[in-house]
């Protein structure tokens, strides 16, 4: 196992039970520099993981919040190559989840990507949209590079394909917690339960539970079931309407929850 990737399980091992905050932050948003400080800022707020968005022109599993701030982004330059600068510059004392679409991968290169990115000093890798077995040469390259291959997969995925999904899963599985797009929801869904049960039967990876967690009590309620909690679009409205501070207290008060 790779440094980078014995880091995600390292920092699973040291959490023990207690569960893991994941924020997710887009890369260049409002700034490149505010963005810089709000990793570091949210990492220092008890964050144990931090996944960084790489901004991307079609989006389309994100809702409006991540739309709009990626776009902000790319408007002001931020590229993959400047995103794996940021992550090398911010210097985070947490493992770095890369979560990216395909299409900026493949045009930077498979190969020069996973490299770049272990120099930069991340530690895994989310492809949005590349299900599992979809293109077996790029997962492979994933796989031998230093970078944890890390899994979405939805409420909607039966046994047999969640078997299939996870077999080459590493770091820790993202459980898309309901269909549609990222952002905020009202509460957590009634059936999240089951299931992160369903989950923990076909692998003993961590199972960190994403989409539509925005508050404390509902990354609290989410924490009672699942290893992890990621919170993205709270975390970047919070930062377009009060700046990095802004951002920095909702990631304490998360902590907080998930961490108690």
């Amino acid at each position: 196992m790779s440094e980078q990737a014995a880091s995600i399980a390292a920092r699973w091992r040291a959490l023990g039970k207690r569960r893991a905050l994941i924020p997710y932050l887009t890369a260049g948003f409002p700034t490149r520099d505010a963005s810089r400080e709000a990793l570091q800022r949210v990492a220092a707020a008890g964050a144990d993981f931090v996944e960084v968005g790489v901004p991307f022109s079609d989006p389309l599993a994100d809702g409006p919040t991540i739309q709009r701030t990626t776009q902000a982004a790319l408007e002001q330059g931020m590229t993959l190559a400047g995103v794996l600068t940021l992550i090398e510059d911010a210097a985070l004392p947490v493992p770095v989840i890369i979560m990216t679409y395909l299409n900026p991968v493949l045009a930077y290169g498979v190969d020069r990507f996973v490299t770049d990115a272990h120099t930069a000093g991340a530690a895994g890798v989310l492809l949005t949209d590349l299900p599992a077995g979809a293109d077996p040469a790029v997962e492979a390259t994933v796989t031998r590079s230093p970078l944890a291959l890390i899994r979405l997969v939805a409420p909607t995925t039966d046994d047999a394909r969640l078997a299939a999904a996870l077999a080459g899963a590493t770091g820790f599985v993202y459980l898309i917690s309901r269909l549609g797009v990222t952002g905020a929801r009202a509460n957590v869904p009634a059936d999240l339960e089951a299931q992160v049960r369903r989950v923990r039967a076909a692998t003993r990876l961590p199972v960190a539970v994403g989409f539509g967690i925005g508050t404390p009590a509902q990354a609290a309620a989410a924490a009672r079931y699942a290893d992890g909690v990621v919170v993205g679009s709270a975390l970047m409205d919070a930062l377009t309407k009060g700046g990095v501070g802004a951002a920095e207290q909702l990631a304490r008060e998360l902590a907080a929850a998930v961490h108690g």
